[in-house]
């Protein structure tokens, strides 16, 4: 009984070293294909279009409130800059930071969704269907949308419309605030032409006075050279 322990000692060593070995090589791998996913989350993000906060988040506008910060949370988690080596992971994390934001401000939200609801009906009508874009349910769960290709090709289209719609929406919103500010620049150049207007008036008067009493004395002097030319003046012989 002793000699088959004997035998089977070194056996059972070489078994567990080997398990510990395979362990320990497991969660190198498991933490190296964690990190390379953190890293290709962090590239999503990053080429993620930044003016739609729900492609930023991996989301859509049926999303809950609490979908939105579970969502948030997770991937703030997951892309944290002291987890994650990629150089631009504190640019994603603010990137995602900023999108959170947005989505809880209900009036963005909501400016937001209206846009994405103005791409449906556009998508809707070009298409020539007949069916009631509001109703997103019903709209995925049409026949239309299956011969399309089904709700992921529906929703890409749906995705890329919007982002026209947004793209055009800053446009215009890039074009007011410069004409705001070409009108601003125009206004404080005027009060600065006023400004300086009235400050060479000033300085004019001021000068004209500081002269007055060098301008009497060249009037009286004048008048006095004059008198006296008059009266120097011969007379004519008749």
């Amino acid at each position: 009984m002793s000699s088959k322990n004997a035998i089977a000692g070194p056996s059972s060593t070489t078994e567990a070293a080997s398990t510990q070995v395979d362990a320990e090589l497991e969660k190198l791998l498991s933490r190296e294909a964690s990190a390379f996913q953190r890293e290709v989350e962090v590239e999503r993000i990053l080429k993620a279009f930044k003016l739609n906060p729900y492609d930023i988040l991996d989301l859509d506008e049926t999303a809950t409130q609490d979908d939105i910060k579970k969502k948030y949370r997770h991937l703030s988690l997951f892309i944290h800059p002291d987890k994650t080596p990629h150089p631009r992971a504190p640019e994603a994390f603010d990137i995602l930071k900023k999108a959170e934001s947005e989505l809880s401000d209900k009036p963005k939200r909501d400016d937001l969704d209206a846009i994405i609801a103005q791409a449906r009906a556009v998508l809707v009508r070009e298409m020539g269907w007949t069916l009631n874009s509001k109703d997103i349910k019903e709209l995925e769960a049409s026949e239309e949308v299956r011969t399309l290709g089904g709700v992921k090709a529906w929703r890409d289209r749906v995705r890329a419309k919007t982002k026209e719609l947004l793209i055009d929406e800053e446009l215009r919103r890039r074009k007011a605030l410069q004409l705001a500010l070409a009108n601003e620049g125009l206004e404080a150049r005027k009060k600065d032409e006023e400004v300086a207007s009235r400050k060479r008036k000033a300085e004019d008067d001021k000068a004209w006075e500081a002269n007055r009493d060098q301008r009497v004395d060249s009037w009286r002097s004048f008048a006095k050279d004059s008198k006296k030319k008059k009266k120097s003046k011969p007379a004519l012989l008749g």
